[in-house]
């Protein structure tokens, strides 16, 4: 029987249900979010940290070192299998449950592995494979039973602690793919009495129209969910369930940053959630922000072979030789025809490292902010022909194939380069190599580029919305207020301006980055707000946990 925990005392046991993490599967942020949250509350917190995610087909537990669970109740140790009910409407079912086990630097994570997840070639899309397989599942769109993968994930973590015998002080669930669970484990009658005495936060990563995992068919939510209809009835947000709304009665909400909680709950910002913030906020819902913070070790550029790069050098004390040898690198990569692997190039970057070089890695959506940074692009390259910029991701076709005529256009030949998919081998040389990071976001729940490029000395250009003003203008980037095209072509210019007149002040800008990000921003210190969130989640109102 685990130790029963009072109130009081302080927090050390939190498991973590997601759908990423970093270095095992992973689209976003919430990635290194779960990773670095859970190693630093293991290492700096001496937290007994665990973490449940999905086993997808492209994952090898074997290859990754995860070995079986063994069934505590069987005397031979055989692999422990179990079921969970998954219910259609006018139909009972029920999935089989195999589940792998591994410790991570001091986590310990668990992969839930059934069909549903062994089928999906992807975290939370089609893949190009998956296309050629079957015409109906596109590339690129999500998973038509999005819903119940999240769903069977939510029920295989809490009937793992079950079997278990596993009451931690409190389960910590990202994002909406894993919302609903602090519903299941206050209204269905088993979970109500198992976990009593453990307290549940669930953590928005993203409230954009999109993410929030909702459904609009109610029957099948009522019978996937085993939720009480009244549940499903009062969590809805216009016409569908929503998972973050079934969750604000028993759990602590929380953001990725002060200032994304303010904006959805104070500002017309909220538009872009469907009203979310409001909605909880008429509910006397109040959602806490915590800024996300990072772990400065994993892009240490003065450790070269660590991240994997050629040279070293560090930017927190004006050691910068390595960094323009790793500049004359990449721009060797891309002004060659080099084989990329997975990674598309169109366009060429030529060899003139004294040019400035302007960077961008992340996906090809408006909400990234590429239709505005599109447009300033091409504006600036007709207007000056001294900088070059390289471009790392993929997403909306029209966006991908529009950026492809840009850097096929001969008359910006060997200044744009864009990379069509996702290497994170050539992501980490680009951030070293680059000297301005362009995070031109729509809206920004936190952003964890921004801290990356700072410590690889490459200072961002960020539009002032949520998470991103952590850059300070002048200080540690540069920052823009309103997302228009000609907003962002002159704080570019700025910065050309700088790095033209003024390099000693980039230099002092690169250090104060660094010395910020020491100071203000490492999970060490964020940990703390976790866990005070944590102890106030047991303590929430006792009428919810009986």
């Amino acid at each position: 029987m685990n130790e029963q925990k009072t109130p009081n005392s302080r927090v050390t046991d939190i498991w973590m249900v997601t759908r990423e993490y970093h270095g095992l599967a992973g689209a976003g942020g919430v990635k290194d979010v779960c990773r670095q949250l859970s190693e630093a509350l293991v290492k700096e917190g001496g937290c007994d940290t665990r973490v449940v995610m999905p086993c997808y087909g492209f994952m090898d537990p074997v290859a990754f070192g995860f070995v079986p669970v063994i069934d505590p109740s069987s005397s031979k140790e055989e692999p422990l299998v179990f079921s969970v009910n998954m219910n259609y409407v006018g139909e009972e079912r029920k999935e089989e449950i195999r589940v792998h086990i591994k410790k991570l630097n001091g986590v310990i994570v668990y992969l839930i592995d059934s069909d549903r997840f062994r089928e999906k070639h992807g975290v939370y899309t089609y893949t190009l494979e998956e296309q050629q397989a079957k015409a109906q599942f596109k590339k690129g769109t999500g998973h038509y039973d999005y819903f119940a993968m999240n769903i069977l994930l939510q029920k295989a973590a809490l009937g793992l602690m079950v079997i278990l015998n596993e009451r931690p002080q409190v389960i910590h669930c990202h994002d909406g793919h894993t919302a609903v669970l602090p519903a299941m484990v206050r209204e269905e009658e088993g979970y109500r009495h198992y976990f009593r005495d453990t307290g549940v936060v669930a953590t928005i990563h993203n409230a954009g129209v999109g993410y929030h995992q909702e459904v609009e068919d109610l029957r099948f939510a009522r019978a996937i969910t085993g939720l009480p209809e009244r549940i499903i009835n009062g969590s809805l947000l216009g016409r569908t369930f929503d998972p973050f709304l079934s969750a604000a009665p028993y759990a602590l909400l929380t953001t990725v940053s002060e200032r994304y909680s303010l904006e959805l709950q104070e500002s017309e910002e909220d538009v872009r959630t469907g009203w979310l913030g409001h909605t909880l906020l008429d509910r006397s819902v109040r959602i806490n922000g915590i800024t996300n913070g990072i772990t400065p070790g994993d892009f240490d550029p003065s450790r070269p072979k660590k991240v994997g790069l050629k040279f070293g050098f560090d930017p927190s004390n004006g050691k910068l030789i390595g960094k323009q040898e790793n500049k004359k690198e990449l721009l060797r990569l891309l002004s060659s025809k080099s084989d990329l692997g997975p990674v598309e190039r169109y366009g060429s970057l030529s060899r003139d490292v004294a040019r400035p070089l302007f960077t961008f890695i992340g996906r090809l959506t408006s909400q990234k902010g590429v239709d505005v940074l599109l447009l300033s692009l091409k504006e600036l390259m007709e207007e000056d022909p001294d900088f070059a910029f390289v471009m790392l991701g993929s997403g909306a076709a029209e966006y991908e194939e529009q950026f492809r005529m840009v850097a096929e256009d001969e008359r910006f030949a060997g200044r744009c380069c864009i990379l069509k998919g996702y290497s994170p081998e050539l992501a980490t040389q680009i951030y070293a190599a680059g000297d301005f990071f362009l995070i031109p976001s729509l809206y920004e729940p936190c952003g964890l580029t921004d801290y990356i490029a700072q410590l690889y000395g490459n200072l961002p250009i960020a539009h002032y919305v949520g998470g991103l003003v952590k850059v300070i203008d002048g200080k540690t980037g540069f920052t823009y207020q309103e997302h228009r095209p000609a907003d962002l072509s002159k704080v570019i210019r700025r910065a050309l301006e700088t790095y033209r007149s003024s390099p000693e002040d980039i230099k002092t800008m690169q250090r104060q980055a660094v010395e910020r990000i020491h100071k203000y921003h490492t999970w060490e210190k964020v940990m703390g707000q976790y866990l005070d969130i944590y102890k106030r989640s047991i303590t929430m109102d006792q009428v919810t946990k009986v």
